[in-house]
């Protein structure tokens, strides 16, 4: 299990067994690169540690419990998260600000406690079987354990198709979950038996009013004084350090803190595309030399697909439609050659609101007022009628799919119009035996579990909180942990540092989208620090040509993933809808490109990954 996670920690390793318990490590060494191996015990080696990702107010801790009477070994931060949990039990973290998934096996309790951090940036799998408890980063170790018979599981296969991700608690496969963030679970090694709780949950109920009675020139110094903190907590390091800089807003204010921090000694990194409507290089050419950068770059020329697939395709855990995944790797691999850790501006859309979806929300809201006859006789086939283009930025693309979802209910239509099939596409898609199965599981989808009971009483707060719950975790992240990590490569997002998050899920909502204006607070507190042209950059994902090179360099590849023999002989799809999918896009008539991506990744996935149902 440790071999195959060598990826994540090349630098040392050690296991630990003590009675009916062993804990293996791969350690990619950051702070105290002597004293911090693991496995960690304590003093009279009873209390046992192994731990991913990084304790940012470790030396505040250490200070806070070295004057409660604990004395250090080392300069760790894992040496402080053993020396909390003697101190604070379970409710150790509540006093973490980090990322981080560990293990803590107790031998006088009898107990193993595992936890992750709040928001979910590092990982963590687990099943139970047979009274056994077998946990790990990555899913490819937990599927070396024979208790974990690798099927795939129906129910997460019909969430990712319609999100284009299996969100936590499920796995794709059956028998494994993933801890959720904000999660604790307690193993009772006599009784055979998990409890999971909750300590901590995204909390927007300050941002449903105006109440806030600071003046925006208050917010603005705090915001920049929070993200200052923030960033200066996440430099924390003994290797060397770097930032991605993709030229727009979250990443560039990222390096802006950094270079008011350590000036003249920040390496960025960003890549770039030789198709034009994709290329942002000349953006983060520009920020960099605002900044002052030590600049590196790197062309995707589309030749490079025909490897990098391949690689990152059957490096994943789990089956992710998100195309960014395979720019990220290749800017993974670029930084590794450099440095050990880059910060990244993850989290920004959906702490300010950057997402179109939001502004398409309140558009709805409008376009649902307007005569049922006037939008299903004229409005929504003039947008089918749109001419196909493959650009990213595509016109037919969206007002396809804005219309498609606009009269749905708020979590419905967040679905259709961020995911790839819709319910009704779904049940066309899928065979007769696998829509029976999931029927008869009869569990509640992601959606549905987060809206339920959420105290929200602002639609587009709601929006918020989905994607922080579900679009955050289950892509964003994952991309992000999974192609740093594949270059070990330690990807930091401050961010989505708990003092961060804490500032601005407290704003009120026209702090972060006034009118159609999207992280409005953000770039009132960057205005005068970053280029000018960079403060009015529209949102612009990480995206690849996925319409064109489907149908140029990725043809061979998609056509052998999506073969009708294959297809039928698997028995999760129909062959025949696959392959009107398929023509379709080759042909011209429609811009499939998101269903085909999310199948031609779930059939790489299965065949490297998991085993088809007997």
């Amino acid at each position: 299990m440790c071999e195959v996670l060598v990826h994540r920690g090349p630098d040392d390793s050690g296991t630990v067994v003590q009675g009916q318990a062993a804990l293996g490590m791969r350690r990619l060494s950051i702070i105290d690169l002597a004293g911090g191996h693991q496995p960690l015990a304590n003093d009279d080696e009873t209390v046992w540690v192994v731990f991913n990702g990084e304790i940012y107010n470790h030396p505040e801790l250490r200070e806070e419990l070295t004057a409660a009477g604990r004395r250090f070994r080392t300069r760790s931060d894992t040496e402080v998260l053993l020396r909390a949990y003697e101190h604070w039990g379970d409710r150790c973290v509540d006093h973490l600000n980090g990322m981080f998934a560990f293990a803590v096996l107790d031998g006088p309790r009898n107990a193993l406690l595992l936890a992750r951090d709040r928001i979910g940036i590092k990982p963590l799998y687990y099943a139970t079987a047979n009274r056994r408890l077998v946990f790990a980063s990555e899913l490819k170790a937990l599927l070396l354990d024979p208790s974990v018979r690798g099927d795939v599981d129906l129910s997460s296969l019909d969430e990712y198709l319609a999100l284009e991700f299996v969100p936590s608690p499920r796995s794709m496969v059956e028998g494994v979950s993933k801890l959720q963030p904000g999660h604790t679970l307690v193993w009772d090694l006599a009784e055979g038996r998990a409890s999971v709780a909750r300590y901590w949950d995204v909390d927007l109920a300050q941002s449903e009013s105006d109440r806030d009675r600071r003046t925006v020139e208050e917010l603005v110094a705090g915001l920049r004084g929070t993200l200052h903190e923030a960033v200066r907590k996440e430099l924390v390091s003994d290797v060397p350090l770097g930032v991605f800089l993709s030229g727009g807003l979250d990443s560039s204010a990222v390096a802006s803190a950094m270079t008011d921090i350590v000036p003249g000694t920040v390496k960025s990194f960003s890549i770039g595309f030789t198709d034009p409507s994709f290329d942002e290089s000349r953006h983060a050419r520009t920020v960099a030399q605002h900044l002052g950068t030590d600049h590196h770059e790197l062309i995707l020329e589309p030749g490079m697909m025909t490897d990098l697939v391949p690689a990152v395709m059957s490096s994943l855990d789990e089956p992710l439609g998100d195309a960014s995944v395979i720019p990220t790797y290749l800017l993974s691999r670029f930084t590794r050659e450099h440095v050990t850790v880059a910060l990244s501006g993850d989290g920004g859309d959906e702490l300010f609101a950057g997402y179109p979806t939001l502004q398409a929300h309140r558009a709805a809201a409008l376009y649902n007022r307007l005569p049922g006859v006037l939008r299903a006789r004229v409005l929504a086939p003039l947008a089918h009628r749109l001419p196909v283009s493959p650009d990213n930025i595509s016109l037919d693309f969206k007002a396809k799919r804005f219309v498609d979802g606009a009269p749905y209910p708020l979590g419905e239509r967040h679905a259709r119009w961020m995911g790839s099939f819709a319910p009704e596409e779904r049940a066309a898609l899928l065979t007769a035996d696998a829509r029976r199965a999931i029927a008869e599981g009869d569990e509640a989808d992601a959606l549905t579990t987060h809206l339920n009971g959420l105290a929200l009483e602002q639609p587009l707060n709601k929006v918020l909180y989905l994607d922080m719950k579900l679009y955050l975790e289950g892509d964003i992240l994952v991309k992000t942990d999974r192609a740093s990590m594949m270059n070990s490569l330690e990807a930091r997002v401050p961010l989505l540092n708990a003092g961060m998050v804490d500032f601005v899920t407290a704003l009120p909502l026209s702090m972060k989208l006034r009118g159609l204006r999207s992280k409005y607070l953000l770039r009132r507190a960057m205005d005068g620090v970053l280029p000018p042209a960079t403060l009015k950059r529209p949102k612009k994902g990480f995206g690849i040509p996925v319409a064109r090179w489907l149908k140029g360099e990725l043809r061979a590849p998609l056509l052998d993933a999506l073969s009708p023999a294959k297809i039928e002989r698997e028995g999760f799809f129909d062959h025949r809808v696959v392959s009107r999918l398929v023509d379709e896009h080759l042909d011209g008539r429609r811009d499939n490109r998101k269903q085909l991506w999310t199948l031609f990744v779930f059939e790489r996935w299965l065949e490297t990954s998991a085993r088809s149902p007997a």
